[in-house]
Formats: structure tokens, sequence, C-alpha cells
């Protein structure tokens, strides 16, 4: 799949118009990880956002040395390492491989000087890394209480 349909499809990107799509488009590198990978660590300064044009990503919260949790999963189109374009750019979990995962990688200083000279790009990117919190916000409280798509 080429990097534009990818990012037509993508969380943050998908409602910019063409010509914003181009100038997004040529900000980005692929990467591919085996599984396994770890992509990003918690607590590290990372300047990396991350879109998944197809695999898997677990989202872990390390509470310990030895103690991991997996607390989400993002998929095709989803994004992760939004930190790298909110201070203070650390990441507060891990991301890892889960299976062979093809990534669009930006850098986060790139991604903000667009935000900054380019005010439509960065008010729907924005409004786009917005959603994305409240998304998973709200899939992990209602983790927390348990709740199913069956209850």
């Amino acid at each position: 799949m080429d990097k534009l349909e990818v990012l037509r499809r993508c969380d943050l990107f998908r409602e910019l118009n063409e010509e914003q799509l181009g100038l997004v488009e040529k900000m980005c590198d692929c990467e591919t990880y085996e599984p396994g990978a770890v992509i990003c660590k918690q607590n590290v300064l990372y300047d990396r956002l991350y879109v998944i044009e197809d695999g898997l990503v677990g989202i872990i919260f390390e509470a310990g040395l030895l103690s991991q949790r997996q607390l989400q999963a993002v998929s095709n189109f989803e994004t992760f390492g939004w930190g790298a374009v909110i201070p203070p750019h650390v990441f507060a979990v891990s991301c890892k491989a889960i299976e062979k995962t093809k990534v669009l990688v930006f850098k986060g200083e790139d991604l903000l000087d667009l935000c900054h000279t380019n005010c439509g790009v960065g008010c729907i990117f924005y409004r786009g890394i917005a959603k994305v919190v409240t998304d998973r916000l709200q899939a992990a409280f209602m983790q927390l209480l348990g709740v199913t798509s069956q209850d």
C-alpha cells in the first residue's frame, strides 16, 4: 500500500485534504519490525511518531523491572508515539511488535514545524491526537471496570 493511502486512513491525518496529505507524506519513512521487537521504551525521550501500515503493536506498561502489563494493542492505520509531539516527549508506555509490523515513521520535530507553519494542518492534526487520546482513555477505563462488548 502506498504512503498516501495509509495516511488517508490514519486517525491523525484522515481529515487532511490532498495537498496537506502531500506535505505530510514527504515527511515519513518506512520501517519494519519483527515480532518481539521493542519499538520504544517507557520513560525514555523519543522524537518519533508511528503510523501502522500493516501489523500489530502492543502498548505495554512496565510497573517494575519484572512486571509488565499489555494495556492495549494497535493495528493497521492506528498511531502510537504521539508523545513525540506533546511535551515533555517522554513515552509513558513501551511499544512492542506483536507480529511483523510495517510502519510509517515521522520525526516529531518535523511534524511540530509543519503545525507551526501551516495552522490548518496543525489544527486537524492535534484534533486527531485529542480523538486518539480520548478513545484510548475510554478503552482503558472500560478495561479497568471489566466491561466488555458482551456486557
